[in-house]
């Protein structure tokens, strides 16, 4: 059954005087609501709501007289009643000051980002199909080598590599050819067994030297694979009382900590087909089990060579839609000009 003009009307009242309040809404609030311009009584009203809930998009509370919004009554008004502000609180230019690093500039705009919505705010790295473009190796002594490598982006990682055998400097320069012959311009899912077996038979008499060295080149390459997730502003769900329980706020505090969980959330995303990259998850549309109570808005972004990431904002249920739809456009678009004009370089050194 569709909707007609009432009902979408006096489910958009019950949705907005909700998100407002976060108090069952009752027909006497709707029929003094004054954007609903609608002249109808509130026995009319309490009969439409009836409707409304029979039709799963609103639900009574308890034994209150008032109703509240389903994930039903969300997605409906998300997708089909909600309007953009026209005027929103927006992520200045100003407040995204100019980094030098990419994991700063991103650390930067989830903090910002809750600090605007009063939400929790996820925020994922570019996600590369990251190469290696250098590998460096140094003597550290006679037991241990540094081994230096570089990836697509500018991500620098760092591996102490133990040898069992001493190697001179003759020694290390051999492997540093060795290294940058076979695997420049390789990523890890290139490096097969063909690879390894002539990289062995070249290294000869320190084969098993080159076993060590490789084994410590693909940890820190899978490393450097990893999504990189920065988040902020996670004890905001305490300000709303629905998110209040102890135990379910616990849970989904730690969920914050699981990067596991999160990155699973945010690559959703990052293949989602939605117009504009926007896509909203509502209650048990979130994939993560300890976000069934909430709601995620998510923005993918896009670096200049054709890399993405996420935004993600959760809130409650009754967050602000309109304006977290706002502003993630916005800080989107932000975001482009930013990297299209080479504010931010992609490096990451440990």
């Amino acid at each position: 059954m569709e909707l007609d003009e009432r009902k979408k009307k006096i489910l958009k009242a019950v949705i907005a005087n909700y998100l407002e309040t976060g108090e069952p809404v009752g027909s006497r609030t709707i029929s003094k609501y004054t954007d609903l311009d609608l002249n109808l009584s509130s026995a009319t009203i309490r009969n439409e709501m009836a409707d409304l809930e029979e039709l799963g998009y609103i639900v009574s509370p308890h034994t209150s007289a008032g109703r509240v919004p389903t994930d039903k009554g969300y997605r409906f008004y998300v997708d089909n009643l909600m309007e953009e502000k026209e005027e929103i609180e927006e992520v200045k230019s100003s407040l995204l000051e100019r980094v030098d690093r990419m994991e700063l500039m991103l650390k930067q705009v989830a903090k910002v980002l809750a600090y605007n919505t009063n939400y929790a705010t996820m925020v994922t790295a570019p996600n590369y199909r990251k190469t290696v473009k250098f590998i460096q190796l140094s003597q550290v002594d006679l037991d241990n080598l540094l081994a230096v490598i570089v990836v697509e982006g500018n991500i620098i990682k760092n591996q102490m590599i133990p040898v069992n055998v001493p190697l001179d400097n003759e020694d290390v320069l051999k492997f540093n050819i060795l290294l940058n012959t076979f695997l420049q311009g390789a990523a890890l899912e290139d490096i097969n067994l063909e690879m390894i077996q002539a990289m062995k038979k070249q290294a000869g008499e320190y084969e098993v030297i080159l076993d060590q060295i490789f084994q410590g080149i693909v940890e820190a390459i899978h490393e450097a694979n990893e999504l990189e997730i920065y988040t902020s502003g996670a004890t905001n769900i305490l300000k709303y009382p629905e998110l209040g329980d102890i135990s379910k706020t616990s849970e989904l505090l730690e969920t914050f900590e699981n990067k596991n969980e999160l990155s699973h959330l945010l690559e959703k995303s990052i293949n989602s087909e939605s117009e504009e990259g926007i896509q909203v998850y509502i209650g048990d549309e979130t994939p993560v089990q300890n976000m069934k109570d909430c709601s995620l808005v998510t923005a993918t972004y896009k670096m200049p060579e054709g890399a993405t990431g996420t935004i993600g904002i959760i809130g409650p249920k009754r967050m602000d839609y309109k304006k977290v739809v706002s502003t993630l456009k916005n800080l989107t678009i932000e975001l482009d000009d930013i990297f299209k004009k080479g504010k931010g370089e992609n490096t990451d050194g440990n």
